[in-house]
């Protein structure tokens, strides 16, 4: 059976929201019987876009996490409904609370482990993004945040669940929350950018009495003598280290140049990502 899925890039939001105001655009002051009502002007973000920033001093990035819901095989609004047909999933996996038998629910809104149920106070309806199954019913190719996304951030993938499985394992997919076991259907690519950290730094050396950026200095990064990761310093002498799990985690770093002294220095990730700040090779030892 072919399944709807949603993929979405994190490293590819830039935060523009079309997707959010798409979706309002298509349903604010439309009624699709069977489907969903009316989204209200105000108060409802049926895809909500995350931000989080990372990092310190001259090397920081930030992350957008477009959410919405997940359209799950488990879904806990489902459970919640008591199977009286408010809430049911369609064979194509599409989630869908019914407008008309979902009337007066309001519980179904804090059965959502998300936040992606939002109550409509006038119509007193629970509403979710119904993966515009309405358009894709009609024969469409692609939901409107899809359409609607500039840099591709946002894709539709239909397929058997074998299939996405396996794309899943081999493009390293992750969803949120998956310790809720509700299985969703949206999946996320780079969600490291979004919920891990990285340690980063820059490489520098004097020659003829002059500090100038290292190219090409090998770095690895260490764990309780284990080595995690290798990389070398890109033509600014700066290098990441990414997807590390904070919270108290401590790591090493080693610097080697060919010719050169080494440098390493311990990290802990108590607050967030590092930079370590520019590395000068002749301090041989120090501390961050």
């Amino acid at each position: 059976m072919e399944k709807r899925n949603l993929i979405i890039d994190v490293a590819r939001c830039e935060n523009c929201h079309n997707c959010s105001l798409a979706t309002k655009d298509e349903h604010i002051g439309n009624t699709f019987p069977g489907y969903a009502a009316s989204q209200p002007l105000h108060g409802h973000d049926w895809i909500h876009i995350k931000r989080r920033v990372r990092g310190e001093g001259v090397m920081v990035d930030a992350a957008y996490l477009p959410t919405m819901c997940n359209h799950c095989d488990n879904a806990p609004c489902i459970a919640a409904s008591g199977g009286d047909g408010s809430v049911y999933k369609r064979d194509d996996g599409i989630v869908i609370v019914d407008p008309e038998k979902a009337r007066g629910r309001r519980d179904l809104v804090d059965s959502c482990p998300y936040g992606a149920m939002w109550w409509n106070e006038e119509l007193e309806v629970p509403q979710i993004w119904i993966f515009d199954a309405h358009l894709l019913d009609q024969g469409w190719d692609q939901p409107r945040c899809q359409q609607s996304c500039p840099t591709g951030a946002i894709t539709m993938w239909t397929g058997p669940d074998d299939a996405m499985a396996r794309k899943k394992e081999e493009e390293q997919l992750q969803v949120l929350s998956p310790e809720l076991d509700s299985r969703p259907r949206v999946y996320y690519r780079n969600l490291h950018r979004f919920d891990k950290e990285f340690i980063g730094g820059t490489v520098t050396a004097v020659v003829d009495g002059v500090e100038d950026c290292v190219a090409g200095a090998r770095v690895t990064l260490s764990r309780g003598g284990a080595v995690l990761a290798e990389t070398e310093t890109d033509l600014f002498g700066n290098f990441k280290f990414d997807g590390l799990e904070g919270g108290g985690s401590s790591f090493e770093v080693d610097v080697d140049v060919a010719g050169r002294d080494s440098l390493q220095r311990s990290v802990t990730l108590e607050q967030g990502s590092r930079y370590l700040g520019v590395m000068t090779l002749a301090d041989c030892v120090a501390q961050a």
